[in-house]
Parts: C-alpha cells; structure tokens; sequence
C-alpha cells in the first residue's frame, strides 16, 4: 500500500522536482536564441559579449542577461572543444548563478556547467573564482575550459603553488581564475601580511563556484590553513617520551575509537610519574598534576595518540624518511601537510625518522571561515543532499539535484553480510574472479592502504591481473584510471583515488594514442587514432554486453557520501553499471556503530560457513549508524567554527585596519591619537582623576614618560607647582611629545616620516596578532575544563578572547608609540660604518659557506632555516558538551631569507634574518 508521503509526492512532486521545474521557462528562453547566436561570426561572438559586459557594468541585473549570456557560452563551447551542452547542464549553471550547490553525477559534465555561471558573473568585471581540489585540475581545466572563455574575449588565470608573485597577480586579474582551495586561503593570509597594497595578490572575493564542493566544504572543514615560522627544537623530548609508550600496561589508557581520543587511566599516570621520575624528568616532589608539569603532560599526551590512534600505513606512510599523512577521504598522499601541537613530530618519533621542529602560527583561516569572505559562493559535488543540512547551515547554500541526461542504468545491491572479514574477502576474491571472467571491469573499493595491499596479495596467489591505486601508486594515477574501464581489468582503489577523472567503458581513448605514438614515433597520428577508436568501439560493446564497470565495494565508510561517490564511478551518461558492498561483523563501521541485534539475527539464523545475509533492513540499519556518525561529525564542525568565529570577527578586525592603514596616503592623525591616548592612560595610572596631589606618583610619571615617549620632563617640578592639576600636567606632556614629534619629521622629510609611521605600524600590529593567536590556541587548550565547574566553555573563551584583544589594542598603542618616540634619524657616520660591516660579514658568511660545500655539506642559508607546518583536531567530550581539539592543517613555508616580506615582523634587537648576524635595527630594519 502506498504511504501519505509517497501518494502526495506522486500527485506534487518532491520540492525538488519543483524547483528544476521552476527553471524551465529559463532554458527554454536560452534555448530559442540558439539559432540567433549560431549566425554569428567568431569576432561576433567577442562583440556580443562586450556588449553584455558594458550593461553588466552599467549596473543592469545579471539575472536579465542570463539567456543571452548562456547562448553565447553554449556556442562558444561548440566551437572551441565540439561540445553542445545538455539542457540539465544548463539547469545546473542556473542554479550556480543563484547561489546553490549543483548535485550532478559523475560523467554529467559539471567542468563544462561551471563556464556558463563563470561566464555571467565575470561580466561585473569583479573577478569570479573557480575552486578545484588539486594542482592538476586546476591547470588542466584553466587550458580546456579557457578556451572557451577565449572565443567569449574573457581572459582565463591560474594559480598554483610555488609561482612568481607576479605572474600569480596577473592571474588574480584575469576574468575567471582557476585555483585550488589551498592557494586561495594561503594567498589571502599572504596578502593580510604585506606592508604595502601594490604587493597583493587577490582583487576581492565576488563569486566563487567551487567543484567537489562536499570535499573542500565538508570534508577539509577542520583544517585550519596556517602560515608558519620555526621555533625552538625539541627533538630529545619527543623521544624519550616516546620510549615510555610502549612501557604501560594495556590498563593504562583506554581509547574511544568512536571519538577517535585516547586518555590514560589512573593506573597509567601512576605508571607514567614512576617512569618520569627514573628518567630525570620530573621532580620527586612534583606530580603529573601539578602546573609545572603542562609540557610534559602535552608531550606524553601527544605520544600516546601516536602509538594507538595513528596506524601506519592508514592513517600516514614514511617515504624518503618522512611522514607523509594520508586523506582518510581520497586515500592520496597529502604531501607538506603536517599535524599540528607536536603531534606530527611524536609520530616521527615513533617511526625513528628526522623530527622537524615545530612551528609557531603566524596567520591561520579555515575553509569555512575563507569560503563565507566571497558574495556569493556556489559548489558542485555528485553528493551533496547527504550534508545538505550543514550547507544550509554554515554556508547558507541550498541543494538542487541536476537530473541526468539520460537514466541512471546502474543496479545497485543490497549489501551482503558476513560473519567474519575472512568469509567476507573470499567471497569478494571469489566475485571479482567471476566478474574478470566474463570481461566484466571491476573497481574495487578499500578503506586503507593496508586492506588494498593485503587484498592484492589474495588475487596474486589467485593468479587474477589487477592494478592497485593507493597513496604509492598515485604517480600512475592517471593511467591507472585510463585501463580501469578495459574488459576485465581489475582496479584496487582506497576510497576516493581517481576522483575528477571519469572511468570509461572500454578504456580511454586520448591515453591509448598517447602510449601508441610513444611506443612507435614514426607512426601517423590519424591512423594511430582510427585503429584505436576502431578497437576501442569493440571493447565498449563487449563492457557494455559484460554489465558495464562494476564497483565492488570491500568496507562502508562513515559517511553515506563517501559510498555514494565511490556507486557513483559506474554507470556513467546511462551506462550499464552494478554496485554493491561486501561487509562483515568485524569491520570497524559495524563493530562500533552496528547494533548487537544484528549479530543476534545472524546467529539465530544459524548461518552456514561463507554464507551472507541480503535484506533491505540491514542497508537501513546501516544507513541509521551512518547518519548518526554523520550527525555527530557536523556537531563536532559546527562546535569548532563557533569557537573559530570569535577568532575569526577579530581577524576581520585586525586585517581591516591593516588594509586602511596600507590605502591610506597620512597616517600621523592615527599615530598622534595612539599617542595621546597613551598619555592619557599614563595620567588615568600615575594622576588619577579626582585624586589629590598627595596622593600623585609623579616619580613613577616621570620614569614612564621617559621609557615609553622618550621625553625628559620635569613632572616633578610641574607636580610641585601651585594649582596645577592633572589636566595641565597632560597638556604639557601632550605638547612636548607633539613638538619632538614635529621636529622628527622635520629632520626625515614628511614623505620619509610618514612611510616609516606606516611601516611600524604594520610591523607591530603583525607582532601583536601573532603573539595574540598563541594565547588563543593556549586558552582554547584549556578551556574546556571550565564544564566540570558548570560555566560554558564556549561564554568563556569568548569574554576571556575579547579581553586579550582589548589588550592587544592597549599594547599595539603603546608599542607604536614608543617605537617613534625612540626614532632617530643616522649619522652619515654610522651609515658608513655600518656598510662596511654589513660587507664584511656577508664576505665571511661566503667564505663558510664556500668551506662548508667543499666539506661535502653544502646549501644556501636558505636550506638551513627550517620553517613550516599545521594542525589537528579531534573531539572529545566534557562533561556532555563537545570540546575542540587540534585539527589537522596544512600549512605552506613562509620564510625565504632572500625575501624580506616573508620575514614577518622580527624584533628591532633580533638578529636579521638575512644571515648578516647583526641585530635587525642595525641592518634591514634601518630607518
């Protein structure tokens, strides 16, 4: 019998259907100017477009001129790659352009959707940003895709990492810029930390349509983006406290591998102080517990999740001596991205590799936190409706399922169950067999690179041919994915690996020629192709007469989205394809989240040896299990970015002001307030309103005047005078200061003094932030604590956050101020001097360094310098309310010693961080 919800959808139709119905009228509208636009000449289509820009820009609504602009995209695409869009392409470009998030499977040509919305909201002339999850995406579709803008008289950019600053603001410029997710936020924590605007890269952030959105929005939602610099090594530390690990007794901690967080036991810090003490490293009279002993309670804190919640091979491999982490989601490498709060280097100390040092914050941002700085934002993913409650969300973007061109043909099966991993994996070798037998092809989908490896051992003893595709095999990604659609090839994958590549039934034609002509030269190019597209018409129709790609599936993942993608590999533009998922009582999924019912209808079923269980209850119930996970994930993001969001309203602060001091021509106005206002606190400290001269401390005034204004005042004089009072004491200062201050400028030069006010003021305001996001990351450490008293950690850290700004702001006043007060300009003696220095130590640094290569140790000053790396989180609980903790982040190197704006702001009295060896007031940092 059909339920109420099933019989009003029937007769209503789902919200859905009726909004891709409610854009009808559009694509019909683009559809009847086809004809119009298809008589244009190739210079016509340039002009029609310049047109459409010129109104674009004379304010008219981009809504109005979506048909026209949509036809002339969908002919440009003809033109320059043989391309038509579909009718459902151009219903996803529609709803880009609204501000949604396009749910189009795989195959649909979603790079093709992002050129018409691309297209349109460039016309503004304010840049639009299209978002790729890897380097190679995003050049490869800036060239094909390029073209297409090129026909349209759009220019196309694209920024990857490790390019010239120059040609990446050239990029910037260009109508629509293709970059990933990484380099956009480091790029906009780079430019927050030039002193000067004419070296910024980024234009603004108008509209940004980002591709696998659900990767970079959901999956990568944690990972704070981090600009670093090094700090002290302590490398010893890290391994001895590794040493003491593996000395605890299995009763020494316990884990909790559904929030994925391990904690000692009672027994196990006994056992850990008893340890500690025979090492020397805690005092007999000091405990675990007292504060004294934070550091090491961190560092045997961070070894212990080393050893028990990080596998190797899972969760990191070594390669080349380092520890490379592995994404849980893509099973690819995630090379130069390291955990953060010295938990990455108690992993190297646990595999006996180099430890680098940890690092120091200069600036951080997450994704969510970058992504919500564009106007408008718009994303494209195969799945997206599974998390379409956090887009709404955080992101305030809503869900639209694409229809597919034509019918999905894929037969997806209900998953089998099996008592053990063993009968699970000999059923999957026993299928896989069959499947390679009737040249069926079969993708292969594991959770680890351990499973693919183990389950390839299984198919060599079989004697079945097969390709792994894991973290060591992504050099051959690409040709891998390439053979993966062949007649019976057999592809072992983790996860997600070959995502942004579609695998085609009978192989991939564009690969075949490459090798053909690679392997014979002398070849004729158009022969090559015509043999191979001949074979290759074969081999599609044998694949298709097989059942298409079959995606046989090892493991559920925690996330129904992750299954979905991995389904949605087959079946592609209304292929023949099946799915389905092998699983069993001891995978993780099941052995956590599955319900012990299920076990005891298996045993009351009294299942036989290799035998599974098929029923639509067991996809519901593991569908529940995943959702609850997925619902405590999105608590777990949504908890971390309200404690981001108080970061983050103050980074706003702090990058605005920076901005409006770059913009402005004079800012002796801002640099005269701090300075009075610092009078006026001394006053409020020293001469208290409505206090008598008794009670003044005019020595303490006197002494403070001269260290933070650098005037020698007799305030104790004035104090002494006949009725005099406070105001007349401040007035005096004030106008002592402002005349040494006038006559500075005088002896620089206006123009002089007010670059070097500028420069101060920056280089202070980037010194104070950087120190203030340490106390952030060290109140946010603790702050959890305060549950067990009943106060909410979240109330607190915002009061206590907000008092540490306030004295940022009170110190920033003060610095600047004492910073002018103690300028003065060089002697034409002491600028001699200090050249000749300066040419003498360079010349003895050559020499070391010319000695130290002949030694067989050779390298710049530059390799000597280590800088750095990220952040981590998991999520614990306290008392019932979910607690942040560190997260994974990626952080790029920002030090160059050759390049003084990635210095940051050194100290007047550190030494130069160009290697000269004197301090930096003395050298680079000269007025």
């Amino acid at each position: 019998m059909m339920g109420l919800g099933t019989l009003a959808r029937s007769i209503f139709g789902t919200p859905n259907d009726r909004k891709v119905k409610s854009v009808r009228p559009l694509v019909q509208a683009i559809n009847a100017r086809e004809a119009e636009v298809k008589a244009l000449s190739d210079q016509g289509l340039k002009d029609a477009t310049a047109a459409l820009r010129e109104r674009a820009r004379g304010a008219e609504d981009l809504d109005r001129l979506l048909p026209e602009c949509f036809a002339l995209v969908r002919e440009a695409a003809w033109r320059a790659l043989g391309l038509r869009a579909f009718d459902v392409q151009l219903v996803g470009g529609i709803f880009l352009h609204q501000g949604n998030i396009a749910e189009m499977k795989t195959g649909e040509g979603k790079t093709l959707v992002a050129t018409f919305p691309a297209t349109l909201n460039a016309l503004a002339g304010k840049g639009v940003h299209v978002v790729t999850v890897n380097d190679y995406l995003a050049r490869r579709d800036a060239e094909w895709m390029g073209k297409v803008y090129g026909m349209l008289g759009l220019t196309t950019g694209v920024v990857v990492p490790q390019q010239p600053e120059p040609e990446k603001r050239l990029a910037y410029q260009a109508d629509i810029t293709y970059a990933t997710n990484n380099e956009l936020g480091f790029d906009y924590l780079r430019d927050n930390m030039k002193s000067d605007l004419g070296q910024m890269t980024q234009r603004g952030h108008n509209y940004a349509i980002v591709d696998e959105v659900d990767s970079i929005l959901i999956d990568e939602a944690r990972t704070p983006l981090i600009i670093s610099g090094p700090s002290q090594d302590r490398s010893d530390l890290y391994i001895r406290m590794d040493k003491l690990i593996p000395l605890l007794p299995e009763s020494g901690y316990s884990v909790d591998e559904k929030t994925r967080n391990v904690t000692f036991t009672d027994e196990g810090n006994d056992v850990l102080e008893e340890k500690l003490r025979e090492a020397g490293l805690l005092p007999e009279t000091q405990s675990l517990y007292d504060p004294e002993s934070t550091t090491l309670v961190h560092h045997v804190n961070q070894a212990l999740r080393a050893h028990k919640l990080f596998q190797r091979d899972k969760d990191y491999i070594v390669r080349d001596g380092k520890v490379v982490l592995i994404d849980e989601f893509t099973g690819r490498m995630m090379i130069g991205r390291r955990l953060s709060d010295g938990l990455h280097q108690a992993i190297e100390a646990k595999e006996g590799v180099k430890i680098e040092p940890e690092n120091v914050t200069l600036a951080s941002v997450t994704f969510q936190n970058y992504f919500r700085l564009y106007s408008k934002l718009a994303g494209m993913t195969g799945t997206g409706l599974t998390e379409a409650d956090e887009f709404r969300e955080i992101y305030g973007l809503g869900v639209v399922e694409i229809p597919t061109n034509r019918p999905v043909a894929r037969k997806d099966e209900h998953d089998a169950v099996y008592r053990t991993a063993r009968e699970k994996y000999e059923a999957i070798v026993k299928a896989i067999r069959e499947a390679h037998e009737r040249g069926q092809p079969i993708l292969v989908g594991t959770t680890s690179i351990e499973k693919s490896e183990m389950l390839s051992g299984m198919l060599r003893k079989d004697g079945i041919p097969h390709n792994v595709l894991n973290a060591r095999e992504h050099e051959r990604e690409a040709q891998i994915v390439a053979e993966a659609g062949q007649p019976g090839a057999v592809t072992i994958a983790t996860n997600m690996a070959g995502r942004g590549t579609d695998i085609q039934l009978g192989g991939n034609v564009e690969m075949k020629v490459l090798e053909a002509l690679a392997a014979d030269p002398e070849a004729h190019p158009d022969e090559v192709r015509a043999r191979i597209e001949a074979e290759h018409a074969a081999d599609k129709e044998r694949v298709k007469q097989a059942g298409g790609l079959y995606v046989l599936a090892t493991e559920r993942h925690e996330s129904r989205r992750i299954d979905n993608q991995l389904r949605g590999r087959s079946g592609r533009q209304g292929d023949p394809g099946r799915s389905s998922f092998f699983l069993s009582l001891e995978d993780d999924l099941m052995r956590i989240f599955g319900s012990e019912r299920l076990d005891k209808v298996l045993s009351t079923l009294g299942m036989k040896e290799g035998e599974a269980i098929v029923h639509p209850w067991v996809n519901k119930s593991l569908e529940r299990a995943q959702a609850k996970v997925e619902g405590r994930n999105f608590d777990i993001r949504k908890q971390l970015l309200k404690f981001d969001d108080v970061m983050n309203d103050q980074r706003k602060v702090i990058f605005a002001q920076r901005r409006e001091i770059m913009e402005s021509r004079d800012i002796g106005e801002i640099v005269a307030d701090m300075r009075h206002q610092v009078v006026a606190d001394l006053m409020d400290d020293f001469m208290p309103p409505r206090s008598y001269p008794e009670q003044w401390q005019a020595e303490a005034l006197y002494e403070s005047v001269k260290l933070k204004l650098g005037q020698d005042l007799p305030i104790l004089q004035w104090a002494a005078e006949e009725g005099v009072d406070q105001d007349k004491i401040r007035e005096r200062i004030v106008e002592a200061t402002d005349k040494a201050m006038a006559e500075k400028e005088a002896a620089f030069g206006p123009e002089t003094m007010r670059s070097i006010e500028k420069q101060v003021l920056l280089q202070t305001i980037d010194a104070k932030w950087r120190d203030h996001l340490l106390r952030l990351e060290h109140l946010r450490s603790v702050v959890g604590f305060r549950g067990y008293a009943q106060r909410d950690p979240l109330n607190e850290y915002k009061t206590e956050s907000f008092q540490l700004f306030e004295k940022l702001l009170d110190g920033l006043r003060e610095e600047v101020t004492q910073k002018l007060s103690a300028l003065r300009p060089i002697t034409p003696e002491e600028s001699q001097a200090m050249m000749q220095n300066l040419l003498a130590q360079r010349r003895a640094q050559a020499a070391a360094q010319a000695d130290s290569a002949s030694a067989g140790q050779g390298g710049s000053v530059a390799n000597a310098i280590r800088v750095g790396t990220p952040a981590l989180v998991t999520a614990g609980t306290e008392n019932g309310a979910l607690q942040p903790q560190p997260d994974v982040g990626l952080v790029r190197p920002g030090f160059d010693v050759e390049d003084p704006s990635t210095w940051g702001n050194p100290s007047r009295n550190d030494p130069c961080p160009c290697g000269s060896g004197q301090k930096f007031k003395h050298c680079h940092g000269a007025f």
